[in-house]
């Protein structure tokens, strides 16, 4: 029971295919996300946080900016 050697250089391409598919795929991502990743996900983590208490969030901001103008 022998492989031919056209087996083995099939095999070598179909996971060459994948990882260049694979490297591809990487850079698409990467300029997908851009520089600015870091900000998006801390602004997608404080939109997260804040968007079940919206109601509440409203409130503070409403009671702050009278207090701010009562202040002034």
């Amino acid at each position: 029971m022998s492989t031919s050697q056209s087996s083995v250089v099939s095999q070598g391409d179909f996971v060459t295919g994948d990882v260049n598919a694979l490297a591809l795929h990487m850079r698409d991502c990467a300029r997908a996300h851009g520089r600015m990743v870091s900000l998006r996900s801390g602004l997608q983590r404080a939109h997260s946080l804040m968007a079940g208490r919206i109601v509440t969030m409203a409130f503070l901001a409403v009671v702050i900016g009278v207090g701010m103008a009562a202040i002034a």
